[in-house]
């Protein structure tokens, strides 16, 4: 018995890295578009997790709330700082650091 428990373990890890890194996937894509629109160059290729912690949705339903970080590069060349916030598989707010350059709300927005 003791077998099948350790077996589920591991595979109920596997499932949350493999999730984990689905959702990764998408912000990353995510930041990548929201660069190119804003006009900067969206550096490393990569969004590292900053935060995880369980949230309720609208419905009530518990879901895993990520904050990704990640880097992008003006036309000066200036390297700076921007987040994607994940709730399940769905963005809800991403943030390009003192872009001004960029229009308005576009960029710095949250998704319905």
């Amino acid at each position: 018995m003791s077998d099948l428990a350790l077996l589920l373990l591991f595979a109920f890890i596997a499932m949350l890295w493999l999730d984990n890194r689905r959702v990764q996937e998408i912000a990353v894509e995510r930041c990548r578009v929201a660069c190119r629109n804003a006009g900067v160059q969206f550096l490393d290729d990569i969004a590292q997790v900053w935060r995880v912690r369980l949230v309720r949705d609208g419905t009530g339903t518990l879901r895993l709330r990520r904050e990704f970080t990640f880097e992008y590069s003006t036309p000066l060349g200036e390297r700076r700082s921007g987040s994607i916030v994940m709730l399940g598989r769905v963005p809800v707010a991403l943030q390009l650091e003192n872009y001004h350059e960029a229009q308005g709300d576009e960029i710095n927005r949250l998704y319905p």
